[in-house]
């Protein structure tokens, strides 16, 4: 691993110019010396590097929970090889705090420092649920699976939720000692709900035909990040978004234990193909 975020504050730009070359990437040569020394000697990027070393003075651990990631990745993917993985600053970008390509994996240690820092206390519950050291490995994991998984054509409701679920059973493989709380982003309350009343989420889905719907809005309702799912019920601040995703999973988890396939089948079959032979029902 190589600390961008270290190489780049501690020194003050002394080393300036072998930075350049050992991180072109970071540091293009078009960009002028003045720009960057600007941002090394910038207060507040200086107390953004000052506070993710409190927690990141040593990374130990991430490099054996990254290791062991790939090791599992290459297991069920041979042709897959590890990338070089740079840890930087970003000013709390949280949309791109990791960024992942066949060779280059990028990590903003500034969104990872524990969801009771101050630096987000302007962030909604359930994304600070996230920013914690914990689920460095898990996004890195999700960005590596987005690679590896194609979009259906199929937009219905049910076809989405497979897609998704078929992520998260990815993860139940390449992190199989991570919590399933963690994987899927959930604080405990959250997930114990969603195990807790997955019958009654199943059947209102069944009840109101949203299955085979392809209205966009129960993208929002039950797909897209949020702080609880929306099924318009006294309940629902008590639920965690994406429910959708839990869902998904768990078909998908059922058709893997009802049928001898291999991952690469799973990846391959329609999602309609999946909930018929999963045979899921869900828990009560």
């Amino acid at each position: 691993m190589h600390r961008f975020d270290v190489d780049f504050y501690d020194f003050q730009g002394e080393n300036l110019e072998a930075l350049k070359v050992s991180y072109p990437m970071l540091l293009p040569q078009e960009t002028p010396d003045s720009i960057w020394m600007k941002k090394i000697k910038d207060k507040d990027e200086q107390e953004l590097y000052n506070e993710t070393q409190k927690v990141f003075k040593k990374i130990n651990k991430i490099e054996e929970e990254l290791t062991d990631l790939f090791k599992h990745i290459k297991y069920y993917s041979p042709k897959f090889q590890s990338p070089n993985v740079t840890t930087l600053l970003t000013n709390i970008d949280y949309k791109y705090r990791v960024v992942y390509t066949n060779s280059e994996l990028f990590i903003s240690l500034d969104a990872y420092l524990g969801k009771d820092h101050p630096f987000y206390n302007d962030y909604p519950t359930y994304v600070k649920e996230n920013n914690t050291k914990e689920r460095i490995v898990v996004d890195v994991a999700n960005k590596i699976i987005e690679t590896k998984t194609q979009p259906s054509n199929n937009r219905t409701f049910l076809a989405k939720m497979i897609q998704e679920g078929r992520k998260l059973y990815l993860l139940d493989l390449y992190l199989p000692f991570t919590s399933d709380a963690i994987k899927i982003g959930y604080s405990k309350e959250k997930f114990d709900w969603a195990v807790l009343n997955e019958e009654q989420v199943w059947r209102y889905f069944i009840e109101n035909k949203l299955l085979y719907s392809t209205d966009t809005k129960l993208n929002q309702r039950f797909l897209n990040d949020a702080p609880f799912s929306k099924f318009y019920l006294s309940e629902d601040r008590n639920s965690p978004g994406r429910i959708g995703h839990m869902i998904g999973w768990q078909i998908v988890r059922s058709f893997m234990e009802n049928n001898d396939v291999s991952l690469e089948d799973l990846l391959s079959y329609k999602e309609e193909e999946i909930f018929k032979k999963s045979k899921y029902k869900p828990r009560k």
